[in-house]
């Protein structure tokens, strides 16, 4: 994979030169040397000193000519949530345009929430909204996440994963919403590196393998289009434009087809002055070649959401291949590289600041997003609703008016109701699309002319939930009943958690008493006991789950079960000595059991084993889980079986002690590489020149025909085990190494 070089601040300063006045360029030194000051004790997981990563957002933001603000707001990002500075300070030192910037981009990390899950929702929500109200927070993550992606390779694989999965889900879909390709195709790129490196490394390869076939084609292609625009006597420019590996990778997912029946990996780019010169061109290719039918699209008379604007055809070309072409103004592709951030284009004025037109700042991505945070009860459902509505695929439908609306592909004429007005939806009675009734869960096509009919007297039904296909209107017809009837799903809603905990033969007293219920009110994030039961009534949350956390959560009852556990797990060898632990006292003579290389809070003679899962050995970070009955399981840090929050509260303290160099321990890998003549025999002789203990071999072809050779080997310690690793990867062919975990 390509690498991304690092830019000395002196060359980011240079970018900015070429559109900054020099009072601005001052301004944007002055928050590289505050930050360099505040980071200078710090270090990046790659060992590098950490002022390298602002300095590299802060170039991606001059890049695209962000104002002053922003790039100054690239190097601060981190000094609120990483120093002891604070968003006083920032705002003091920098004015308050660059401390909203920085206060948006500001991870939650000073309260307390229940999961990992739930922090992360509220941490986008809060950068979302922020975003809402300035787009320039999320220019700035923006930036932020496109260098933590190039920089992954330094964290662990399931740290890998996980972020490149939220990079997918999140902020792609943004930089697509605002139009920026630029940054959404290298964050979709490589983002499928880590969370497929098999698919990844095998589109490079088949595209390497018939580039130079591709690319003839096109420059004969380009020839041809030229004879034909030339007459025009138009200025343009022409050239070929590869697609992204991830752009492939998705076609050939969603459409069941292989990489060799794909026929648009290149195509053309025409780029004109004005728009009546983008429809000549469309007119002089499509006299002389056949456009295929169903393949042209009109962006520039009816423009994506994020404003892109271009001409879309494919046509049989030469050699009756098909063929691609885009047609645009010069306008219009500074919009669809840069998206949004085009419209800013930079305007030297007073040191007060580059003041956003309102159109600018609160375009309809970020007005759904707002309405969205009214709709919704908590994080989790709030960011729920963003993925499925916000960054699914669209549809363009119209209102009798000509009027273009936009709506998630899946959505129904309902859907549409209440994406026109809450209470035109509220008083739907039916629909028309093109003219003709439909029922209110037709599913809309692009082009669909829609109207609905109201009445004055219609109210929604509760079985309108299963007709809608957005949150939106979901929330929107909950709410329409949380309102009507919410005195009477009070009373239902206690009721129900009355009669489950009778169920349980528990106290309803004591558990619904004021200290259950701020516990209970904590566990859902409500503020108002009646809002928890309300919620209960129409039917958000079930009796069953409330009283099921009330107990799993309540302090005493988990300090005792907590006691009672660790009493009955922890066998020392005194027990063991008692004929019936004769089996156990066996096992803890075995190479399996570590007793001697494991030190447990000060405690002596317990039984340990290291869990066959993730196979830990020394130099591993590790956790003691222990195990009903069976002593304490060794588990690496990282292993997912032991990753919820019920396993977590078994955790004891271990760390590796007196470990020796003459011991082994076993360690599993997966080798995965494209397959090839003699690459299991050149990862063997790997392997027996790095240790001496080889345990076990195989390998398979996974459906794409990539190999995965999996081996167990003996080592010392971790640093033993990377020496292997880091010999194994420099082998051709082998493009990603993991530790096994079953």
């Amino acid at each position: 994979m390509k690498k991304n070089r690092d830019y000395t601040p002196d060359e980011v300063l240079d970018i900015c030169r070429k559109y900054m006045n020099d009072e601005h360029v001052d301004f944007v030194n002055k928050a590289y040397t505050f930050a360099a000051y505040v980071h200078k004790e710090q270090k990046r997981a790659t060992g590098e000193p950490y002022i390298i990563h602002p300095t590299q957002v802060a170039q991606i933001l001059a890049s695209l000519h962000m104002d002053p603000y922003t790039v100054a707001a690239g190097y601060l990002q981190d000094v609120v949530e990483d120093t002891n500075i604070t968003l006083g300070d920032v705002n003091e030192l920098f004015g308050d345009q660059v401390a909203t910037i920085v206060d948006g981009v500001t991870k939650i990390s000073k309260y307390k929430y229940h999961s990992h899950q739930e922090l992360l929702a509220e941490n986008h929500r809060k950068m979302l909204l922020a975003t809402a109200k300035d787009l320039r927070v999320i220019m700035v993550k923006l930036a932020d996440r496109l260098h933590n992606m190039r920089t992954l390779k330094a964290l662990r694989p399931d740290k890998q994963r996980r972020i490149a999965t939220e990079t997918l889900e999140i902020y792609a879909p943004l930089a697509d919403r605002l139009g920026i390709s630029k940054i959404k195709w290298e964050l979709e790129d490589l983002s499928l590196h880590y969370i497929n490196p098999q698919q990844y490394y095998r589109i490079v390869h088949l595209m390497n393998s018939k580039r130079d076939q591709r690319e003839a084609y096109i420059a004969e292609a380009i020839d041809y289009i030229k004879t034909s625009v030339d007459a025009l006597g138009i200025k343009y420019d022409i050239y070929g434009r590869p697609k992204h590996i991830y752009s492939i990778y998705k076609k050939m997912r969603d459409k069941h087809k292989q990489f060799s029946e794909l026929y648009d990996l290149l195509s053309i780019r025409i780029v004109v002055d004005s728009v009546k010169d983008c429809y000549a061109v469309l007119g002089s290719i499509h006299s002389k070649w056949k456009p295929i039918p169903g393949r042209f699209k009109d962006y520039i008379a009816v423009p994506k959401a994020n404003g892109y604007q271009s001409l879309h055809t494919t046509i049989i070309g030469p050699g009756g291949q098909p063929l691609e072409v885009q047609i645009r103004t010069y306008k219009m592709h500074e919009v669809a590289e840069y998206g949004v951030a085009a419209h800013w284009a930079y305007k030297e004025g007073n040191f007060e600041g580059v003041k956003l037109d309102e159109n600018e700042q609160k375009i309809d991505v970020f007005r759904e997003i707002l309405e969205l945070q009214e709709n919704s009860d908590n994080a989790a459902d709030f960011m729920k609703s963003v993925k499925g509505e916000i960054f699914n695929d669209r549809v363009y439908v119209f209102t009798p008016q000509g009027e273009v609306v936009e709506l998630p592909k899946g959505s129904t004429t309902l859907d549409f109701a209440y994406q026109v007005h809450t209470e035109v939806g509220n008083h739907a009675v039916g629909s028309k699309v093109n003219a003709r009734m439909v029922p209110l869960n037709y599913q809309l096509k692009n082009g669909d002319i829609v109207e609905i009919m109201t009445s004055a007297n219609a109210k929604p039904s509760r079985d309108w939930v299963n007709v809608v296909f957005t949150s939106r209107s979901r929330n929107k017809i909950k709410r329409y009943f949380r309102v009507k009837d919410r005195h009477e799903n009070i009373d239902i809603g206690k009721e129900s958690i009355e009669e489950e905990l009778k169920n349980r033969s528990l106290s309803s007293k004591k558990y619904l008493d004021k200290k259950h219920l701020e516990l209970a009110m904590d566990i859902f994030n409500f503020t108002d006991p009646d809002e928890l039961f309300n919620a209960v009534g129409y039917g958000e949350l079930s009796a069953i789950n409330v009283v099921h956390k009330l107990l799993s959560e309540d302090p005493d009852r988990k300090k005792q079960a907590e006691k009672k556990e660790l009493e009955e797990s922890l066998i020392t060898d005194d027990d063991e000595k008692k004929p019936q632990q004769t089996e156990s006292t066996q096992v803890k003579k075995t190479q399996d059991n570590p007793n001697n290389s494991i030190s447990v809070q000060g405690i002596d003679n317990l039984l340990i084993r290291l869990a066959k899962c993730c196979s830990p050995i020394p130099g591993d970070d590790i956790v003691g889980y222990i195990t009903k009955g069976r002593g304490l399981t060794i588990h690496r840090a990282d292993c997912p079986n032991v990753q919820s929050e019920e396993a977590k509260r078994r955790f004891i303290e271990v760390s590796w002690d007196n470990v020796t160099q003459d011991k082994r321990y076993s360690a599993e890998l997966d080798i995965y590489a494209f397959n090839r003549n003699g690459l299991l025999n050149e990862v063997l002789q790997v392997i027996n020149s790095t240790t001496n203990s080889l345990n076990n071999v195989n390998g398979r072809l996974d459906k794409a025909k990539m190999a995965i050779i999996h081996v167990s080997v003996g080592v010392n310690n971790k640093e033993h085990l990377d020496k292997i690793i880091s010999k194994l990867n420099n082998i051709p062919d082998v493009y990603e190494i993991k530790r096994t975990i079953e």
